[in-house]
């Protein structure tokens, strides 16, 4: 199989990207670290606590679809500018006194900004690398998360216990003035276009009605398995060091170290999988059983493991079984949007990339207040605890069955291929444009 090369600076690029991810999920992260001496200091009880949590994705999934159908039209590096300029100026509040108000507004604002990340970091790499070649990349951008959290946890619950919650917020905002004067001077723009969209140089481009992408068989199941991944991650991120500390008696120094464990094991999962994902596409397996067998399989046996985990004995086996569980998952963040990418034209990947993200990160609204809901009525918070994520690891276990069952790329890009829409031509370089006729609206 003959695979096109990179573009110059791709390698760059995704560096940046990395910081840009990982910078991302310790935002997320740092409410669930600081749980405790923040409900503490505000008087929270676990419901208002886990309304926190969930206020975060009230405009996410919004923000990442405009944002998408922007990046279709604007460039990728003055949106990715944009949002860690958001990013950082919504965490300096937090270093003064705050109200539970307070707290959700900028949480709210901090949402919206981060709410398009993943998916247009994504559509950024994208355009510097082929199809055959993105698996990989797309696994490096993801762990930026996995390895922000497991690397910053530890510094910033020093921070929470050494100073103050509200200093740990600070730092953040600092990284995220840091990285945007960053990506200003090294990041770029990438042009490489999707082969399997126009295969034929000077060849006009090609869509799909948008209707029939967002009913395809594959690209719902792979957003089902998706729901189902970060309904465990919206969990983890806010509720995992409290589990620690109310649930199974850990300090808060120890739940800081702890909490970062999960996200250690998945930079070795994830980042194994996609190379696994890769070379099995490059030796010619078909991207069902190379992506979506592999995805789906991810968040399914990470379910089992949720399930298991509150009947077995002790607090090293609960914990244990939890940081398995909880790396697993992960490895469906690379496989879906390689996925729909994969049988989405290039012209409309930014906007499908973040419907996607949308649809799939909207389990984070829901799940932290209802675990927050489930803890204020049960009997004792490990009771609370332990119903909560065994409903989880059912979510987990439904979803990723059915991404295996019906994440087919191959099937579908041929039904969608009888359904594109010619756009209007792209002369090739030194020709006049063509006139054409008007294309229909998708």
């Amino acid at each position: 199989m003959k695979v096109s090369k990179p573009e110059p600076s791709a390698w760059t690029v995704v560096a940046l990207l990395f910081l840009f991810m990982l910078i991302n999920f310790v935002d997320k992260a740092v409410v669930g670290l600081a749980g405790v001496p923040i409900m503490k200091e505000m008087n929270l009880t676990p419901a208002q606590f886990g309304l926190i949590g969930s206020s975060f994705f009230f405009l996410f999934s919004l923000s990442a679809i405009l944002t998408g159908f922007l990046v279709n039209r604007v460039k990728t590096r003055w949106a990715l500018l944009v949002m860690g300029l958001v990013w950082a100026l919504t965490q300096f509040p937090m270093l003064g006194s705050v109200g539970f108000a307070t707290m959700i507004a900028c949480r709210i604002a901090l949402g919206a900004g981060e709410g398009p990340a993943y998916p247009v970091a994504l559509h950024s790499a994208y355009k510097f690398f082929p199809n055959e070649l993105r698996t990989l990349p797309t696994a490096v951008i993801a762990q930026g998360a996995s390895i922000g959290v497991m690397a910053a946890l530890p510094a910033l619950n020093y921070v929470i216990i050494n100073y103050s919650w509200h200093w740990a917020f600070g730092m953040l905002g600092i990284a995220g003035l840091a990285w945007t004067l960053a990506w200003l001077i090294l990041g770029k723009e990438g042009s490489l276009d999707d082969e399997a969209v126009a295969p034929v140089a000077g060849a006009p481009a090609r869509t799909v009605p948008y209707a029939k992408l967002l009913f395809n068989p594959t690209v719902l199941a792979a957003w089902c398995a998706f729901f189902g991944a970060y309904w465990a991650l919206s969990l983890a991120l806010s509720w995992q060091t409290p589990f620690l500390i109310n649930g199974l008696g850990f300090t808060q120094h120890a739940a800081g170290f702890i909490a970062a464990l999960p996200w250690g094991l998945s930079v070795f999962t994830v980042i194994a999988a996609g190379w696994l994902s890769q070379r099995l596409l490059l030796q010619g397996f078909s991207s069902r059983l190379a992506r979506g067998v592999l995805g789906g399989a991810s968040v399914a046996l990470g379910g089992i493991g949720l399930i298991i985990m509150p009947h077995l004995p002790g607090a090293g086996l609960k914990v244990a079984m939890a940081i398995i569980a909880g790396s697993l998952p992960g490895v469906i963040y690379v496989v879906c949007h390689a996925v729909v990418s994969e049988i989405t034209p290039a012209a409309q990947r930014g906007a499908m990339l973040a419907i996607g993200n949308a649809v799939g990160t909207s389990g984070g609204l829901l799940a932290p207040f209802i675990m927050g809901s489930i803890i204020e009525n049960a009997a004792t918070p490990f009771d609370g605890y332990s119903r909560g994520f065994v409903l989880c690891g059912i979510i987990m276990l439904v979803t990723g069955a059915i991404g295996m069952a019906f994440m087919r790329p191959e099937r579908d890009r041929g039904h969608l291929d009888d359904a594109r829409i010619f756009a209007p031509d792209v002369p090739a370089a030194g020709e006049p444009a063509r006139d054409v006729a008007p294309t229909p609206a998708a």
